[in-house]
């Protein structure tokens, strides 16, 4: 299904709640808003297999952006709101947008983002605000019909993860150009085993920009059921929606579970949870106790499901076979998993290798077709680098994080991007970064260094390196501490023996 058919069936369901201010967007005016975009798309003169991207928090309009752009038959990039301009640049040039769609509230980084970054785009929109150079969302779209454009047709995002190396990648899938409400999509298919159904109401407590909440949103819309969009997670503020809201569904990271476990019992237990049908959690492992309170707590609706934004491959795991096989992120739901070692070659159970998946969608990474190659084998066997081994009974296990990337709070960090930063510091003569165990977060950056002169090792250093990286790269990916050492363990080939270091951490 599509907001159409939601619209002529239910116009006045809510389709989007904000949860903070509680305003509604409909789904006869998600339908006419969405409608608006799309014909303002093809008066720009861009048609199917363009490019839109979309820089904003979570914003009552960024699903109309999105939605405008799916029925348009486009590729829509949806940007980390956290990213400097040279980041954010990148990305909008790179994804070659030829609209390029903010928010006032991103309005500063967004105006840096100019023809020198992002030379392709034709058109810049703000939403809620006034930019030089800028055209107003609220002025220019709604003046454009709200039917259909005549050649509407199913699009797809195309979201970025940077690779070990730094620079983001973006993750491009075949574009269907299939009727609009005909496209399978893996997220519906797994929302509606999870109790997800007409008329009822998923939460969204992380950010828009991520590819599980935005599939999650969409499919959600698909089935017809409303959206309660969370401004930023809070977790006593979370338990508040889901009573106020009476929400069937919600996807969570553990760090959201983590923080929920933490409130004080009286606050857990002063709302009414028994509207929830399921609560699905992903983007990062899982410790199994937290795992297993939430299953005491709210009973055996916590489901799991391991994938990627390539979403080559899929597994799924229910409440109770995980209490069964604590530690596992389930079975083959999309694909066929193999465990490889170093060659290429299959694994048996209980054998640890690289994680491959075949028989899923097709993928490549946008212009870059060497790191396709990469991830794809000569059989067809794709793989993020992940690390694990599936036991005798077909579930999977993950072991290890792919090329030692940094997972903190379900968000991925990317070390390489830090070090290439700290060591163009002039007192800075090598640096490793890496993630290390937090209680909260599941791991927080930290940056391991070797100083031109040990004689400036010590807290003045230590906080003079802290802001040149957040000088250059968004807050979230900078180290939260810095250790020093006179000598980092480095193979003789040159390439830093990470596992070493961690293990100083980790052990």
């Amino acid at each position: 299904m599509h907001p159409r058919a939601i619209a002529e069936a239910a116009p006045d369901r809510p389709a989007i709640v904000m949860a903070a201010s509680g305003a509604v967007t409909t789904f006869a005016e998600l339908d006419a808003r969405s409608n608006q975009f799309a014909q303002f798309l093809r008066s720009r003169g861009i048609g199917h297999g363009g490019s839109v991207a979309i820089f904003a928090e979570n914003h009552p309009t960024f699903l109309e952006v999105t939605w405008g752009a799916q029925r348009a038959g486009l590729f829509y990039t949806a940007v980390n709101s956290h990213l400097n301009a040279d980041e954010a640049g990148y990305i909008v040039n790179d994804c070659d947008a030829s609209v390029f769609v903010s928010s006032r509230q991103l309005a500063a980084v967004a105006a840096e983002i100019d023809s020198t970054r992002a030379p392709n785009v034709t058109s810049r929109l703000l939403l809620g605000g006034e930019l030089d150079g800028w055209e107003r969302y609220e002025d220019v779209v709604p003046t454009f019909p709200t039917t259909p454009v005549a050649d509407e047709a199913e699009g797809d995002f195309m979201l970025y993860s940077s690779g070990t190396t730094g620079r983001p990648k973006g993750i491009k899938r075949t574009l269907s150009l299939a009727p609009l409400g005909s496209r399978p999509s893996g997220a519906i298919g797994l929302a509606s085993a999870l109790g997800l159904s007409d008329g009822g109401t998923y939460l969204c407590p992380a950010p828009l920009y991520h590819s599980a909440p935005l599939a999650w949103s969409m499919s959600a819309h698909r089935l017809g059921c409303t959206v309660v969009v969370m401004e930023r997670f809070e977790p006593e503020t979370c338990l508040q929606l889901i009573e106020r809201y009476h929400v069937t569904n919600v996807q969570f990271v553990p760090t959201m579970f983590v923080r929920l476990l933490k409130l004080p019992d009286e606050v857990r237990h002063r709302y009414d949870l028994s509207s929830l049908k399921g609560i699905v959690h992903a983007a990062a492992p899982c410790p199994a106790d937290v795992k297993r309170e939430m299953i005491e707590w709210l009973g055996p609706i916590v489901y799991e499901y391991y994938s990627a934004t390539e979403g080559m491959g899929a597994t799924f795991i229910n409440s109770e076979e995980a209490l069964a096989k604590p530690g596992s992120v389930g079975r083959a739901m999309v694909g066929t998993i193999h465990v490889l070692d170093e060659d290429g070659k299959e694994l048996g159970p209980n054998e640890i290798g690289t994680i491959s998946f075949s028989g899923g969608p097709t993928f490549e990474y946008h212009k870059d077709p060497v790191k396709t190659a990469e991830a794809i084998d000569t059989e067809g066997r794709g793989t993020v680098g992940d690390v694990g081994y599936v036991d005798e009974d077909g579930y999977l296990f993950l072991t290890d994080r792919k090329a030692f990337m940094i997972i903190s709070g379900g968000v991925n960090i990317y070390p390489q991007e830090a070090e290439n930063v700290l060591v163009t510091h002039p007192k800075v003569l090598d640096v490793g970064v890496i993630g290390v165990p937090h209680p909260e977060m599941g791991e927080e950056v930290k940056a391991v260094v070797q100083p031109m002169n040990w004689n400036d090792a010590g807290a003045a250093l230590e906080e003079e390196l802290l802001e040149h990286c957040r000088a250059h790269l968004a807050a979230y990916k900078c180290p939260r501490s810095i250790d020093f050492v006179d000598q980092l363990p480095r193979l003789d080939t040159g390439k830093l023996y990470k596992q070493e270091l961690r293990k100083r951490y980790w052990s």
